[in-house]
């Protein structure tokens, strides 16, 4: 919509995985020279993490347009499969042809471990890349580990390359995991970007796209780290509706009012009245879960206040009640108080006739 209005030749931050508009920072260069590193080794696993919207999908895209001509990939996006499925789904991507209607593990595997030995016979390499591998099921990973087995006395015949979010890293720390977390020859934890890198990257899609770099001003970029994070998909969206506002607008540029409102839009911030409100209310709750817990203690206390009963005893055949300092006192200050009462009153300053 905005795209006419400021010139350029396409959406600058679209939130799409575009190889092109990948902007290499010092994280993500280190990122995808590890997963290089992954297709051109010896086997093993190759570890990618990093929080949702950091890149790693965009990574591996990257990846992809980099695969030398000797390398077969098997790229898997939905990993949330049973044993039978991944194995098919290994099959279809580098093109093995299996007895149809086929469940049996033995017979994937026997195929799948056939395809290698012919792909190493002819110099071919094969790697099975696997994006959000947090979703994997336990199972499914013994069996990749097992895969892995598929080896001749140079090297594994199979690389296997998990990108995932950060849990995935936790996971593969349980106990019945140790076997295939020993096999991951390189890790990389894929973290945001930092302010002075929120710049560069905004610039870079800009400049990309065919667009000024200043309709994004530099006094803005301290505020867009902030409500990003440094997370490129958060900066995309964030931009996006910024520049989207400016547009309806008329103005030439971002400014802060603009790209408030796109927070406020996008990650559903409350404004000032609404965090008054708010806090109007919780302060509200707190007085009056104060009030109640006062009110339960002051009544558990009276219930616990110890009471005097007076118990009459017998003493040779007699009724007697027993005696109570604390009554005798009671008693002597009512008759006090009766007796000064039953007193005339003299009044102090009487009238001379």
């Amino acid at each position: 919509m905005y795209r006419q209005y400021f010139g350029f030749a396409e959406a600058p931050f679209s939130i799409a995985p575009d190889p092109r508009f990948l902007y290499l920072s010092q994280r993500h260069q280190e990122a995808l020279a590890h997963l290089l590193y992954g297709v051109n080794g010896d086997g093993g696993f190759v570890l990618l993490t990093g929080e949702v919207g950091s890149g790693k999908t965009t990574i591996c895209r990257c990846l992809l347009e980099q695969i030398p001509d000797n390398c077969d990939v098997a790229y898997i996006f939905n990993p949330k499969l049973t044993v039978e499925e991944l194995l098919s789904t290994i099959c279809l991507e580098i093109g093995i042809c299996y007895p149809p209607g086929n469940r049996s593990i033995k017979i994937f595997i026997d195929f799948i471990n056939s395809h290698l030995l012919r792909a190493h016979a002819k110099g071919q390499r094969t790697v099975l890349i696997i994006d959000e591998a947090q979703n994997l099921a336990a199972d499914v990973l013994e069996q990749m580990r097992l895969l892995t087995n598929l080896e001749t006395n140079e090297r594994k015949l199979l690389q296997i390359i998990l990108i995932g979010q950060p849990e995935l890293a936790s996971m593969l720390e349980r106990r019945e995991l140790r076997q295939l977390s020993q096999r991951i020859v390189a890790r990389y934890h894929l973290d945001p970007l930092s302010k002075k890198e929120v710049a560069a990257y905004v610039r870079h899609r800009l400049e990309v796209s065919g667009g000024k770099s200043h309709l994004i001003p530099e006094q803005l970029i301290g505020r867009l780290y902030r409500l990003s994070g440094g997370i490129p998909r958060l900066i995309n969206v964030l931009c996006d509706r910024a520049l989207l506002g400016t547009y309806v607008q008329g103005k030439e540029r971002v400014d802060t009012a603009t790209l408030e409102q796109a927070a406020r839009e996008v990650l559903f911030q409350p404004s000032g009245d609404q965090r008054k409100n708010r806090l109007y209310t919780l302060a509200t709750i707190l007085i009056l879960a104060t009030g109640l817990a006062l009110g339960v203690l002051i009544y558990r206390l009276g219930q616990n206040h110890p009471k005097t009963v007076t118990t009459p005893v017998k003493d040779n055949g007699k009724t007697v009640i027993p005696h109570h300092p604390e009554d005798t006192e009671s008693s002597s200050l009512m008759l006090k108080r009766a007796s000064e009462l039953s007193q005339p009153t003299e009044s102090p300053n009487p009238e001379k006739k």
